[in-house]
Formats: C-alpha cells, structure tokens, sequence
C-alpha cells in the first residue's frame, strides 16, 4: 500500500472533502483526487462515494479511516519527536477511565500530568462501557479486573477492596435479622453479604431500601445513616479514620485491579509512557491506602 496516498486519503476524510483537505494542505485538489483514485484501484475497494456538493465515506473507506488515521499521526509525532533531537511527550493523548475512577481521582491526576508535561493535549473520557482502544482511537484505558485481550497489553497499577460500612448511628442487628442496605443498581444486593471480620467469616442478612446508580451517591446514602453498604475501601477510608463510618469486615471475594492497557501493535509513545510513570509516582505501591489517601488530599 502507496503510504502517501493513504495519507492524503485521510486527509479528505479528516476534512470532510477534497476542496476542504486540498485548502488545509495547500495542495492541488485534483491531486488529492488522483491518490485517493490511485489508492481506490490499489485496494479494489471504493472508500469515497463523490457527489457533485457532497463527499461521503463507504463502509470500508470508514473502516480504512478509523484504523489508519491514529497510526499515520502516530507516525508524524514519531518522525517530528526525531526531527526536534528530543523525545520529550507532545502531542494528543486520550484516555478511556472507569466513573469511579474519574469522579475520584482523575481530575487531579489529569491536572498534575497537564502541568507537568504542557506539551501534551490530554483528553479523558469517563465511562464505565469496554471501549475499543484499536477502533475508537484511545491511547490508553484504565479498566477494573479486566478480560484477558490479546491485541492489548498494560500493567495493573493500584489494587483496591470492598468492605461492608455503615454509620455509627446504625444498629447491626442480630444474626437472624436483616440490616436495611443501600446498593448500587437493580442486580446488586442479594439476600446476604459473605463478610470476613476478625472475629471470622459471616453473613449478613440484607433488606436494600435504596438502590442507587453510583457508589458516590451509595457512600453519601451510608453517611446519611440511611442503610449499610459494600463499598471500596479506598472511597470510604478517610471516613473509616475519622469515625464517620465503622467497618463491618470485609467483602469476601477477589481483589479489585485497575489496570492501564494499550494496543500491543503500537510502539508505546513518549507520552503514553510518561502517564504509566506519573501513575507510579502517585501509587508507588498500588495499595488502596494510597488511593485512599489521594482522594482525601
């Protein structure tokens, strides 16, 4: 495949037509027709349907366009970062983060990086859906427990778990009762929550009064002596220090691991590698205390 010509052919498909791409690249507009044809007769394919006012891409040049398109500017910060004798990060870097995550701690890790590295264009989009970093365009995305994907590969960097909390006011009733719980969702909660605490494994009987679409409104619900509820500890630890809430023991269960994940056919950028390492410096260990203690600063 001409590399050039698929270049310029991303180039209309990042402006949106051949006048517009030919105007932004200071370019013959009938050049950029004959690559882009060039390209069509290579491939077989017709990746541009051409009207007499408007341009639209067929479903293979769209597929063309969002697979290419991130690794061609890829090329460019390659190629420039060598040019200016350095391989200091610049350039855009987005990043995919669970809502919790972003709600708690994100902001003030995107704000450090930002001033830190002020040549980087940070962009992070929070939600809690597996986006495809390959077909979407994502240089990186932190994910909880993730499934095992072969196109991708990270590190975990922070560990966290859930506990059973509530307020002080709230009365932990006897074995054979149950105690009015806050969840998160229409499928959490259940009849009983598994708990280890020192004393050793339980069960606790649970009556949910409340369901709730984000743990932040759950741990507000709890602080409110509304109910108990299974939270990570990491969102809750400055209340537990304080007396806020008191600890029930803990979720019985696997752990929770964030991790970072990228595309493995990349080469991993400057300033993706620089984010990996800003991520250590605040979580050195990847203990929940610390992310505790980040969220309570």
């Amino acid at each position: 495949m001409d590399l050039l010509a698929l270049a310029d052919f991303n180039l209309v498909a990042r402006h949106g037509g051949f006048g517009r791409a030919a105007r932004a690249a200071g370019r013959p507009k009938a050049t950029l027709s004959r690559r882009v044809a060039e390209l069509e007769a290579a491939l077989g394919l017709r990746l541009i349907e051409r009207g007499v006012r408007t341009l639209k891409l067929t479903e293979e040049g769209r597929a063309l366009f969002e697979r290419t398109g991130a690794l061609l500017t890829e090329l460019d910060e390659t190629a420039a970062e060598i040019a200016s004798g350095g391989d200091r990060p610049r350039g855009r870097l987005r990043i995919s983060a669970p809502l919790l995550f972003s709600q708690t701690a994100m902001g003030k890790l995107a704000a450090g990086f930002a001033l830190k590295y002020p040549e980087v264009r940070l962009e992070v989009t929070t939600e809690d859906r597996t986006v495809d970093l390959i077909e979407e365009g994502y240089d990186l995305a932190i994910r909880v427990n993730p499934d095992p994907d072969e196109r991708l590969v990270g590190r975990a960097f922070l560990r966290d778990r859930l506990v059973v909390v509530a307020s002080p006011k709230l009365v932990r009733p006897a074995k054979h009762l149950a105690v009015a719980a806050v969840v998160r969702g229409a499928s959490d909660g259940g009849a009983a929550w598994n708990v280890v605490a020192p004393t050793g494994k339980t069960r606790i009987a649970v009556e949910p009064v409340l369901r709730l679409s984000s743990l932040i409104m759950v741990r507000d619900a709890v602080r409110a002596g509304v109910g108990a509820a299974r939270l990570p500890i990491s969102l809750v630890g400055h209340d537990l220090a304080t007396g806020r809430l008191v600890h029930w023991g803990d979720v019985e269960g696997p752990e929770i691991t964030l991790w970072t994940l990228y595309p493995s056919r990349r080469l991993l950028s400057a300033r993706v590698s620089a984010f990996l390492d800003y991520l250590k410096e605040a979580f050195p260990e990847g203990k929940p205390e610390e992310l505790a203690a980040y969220i309570g600063e």
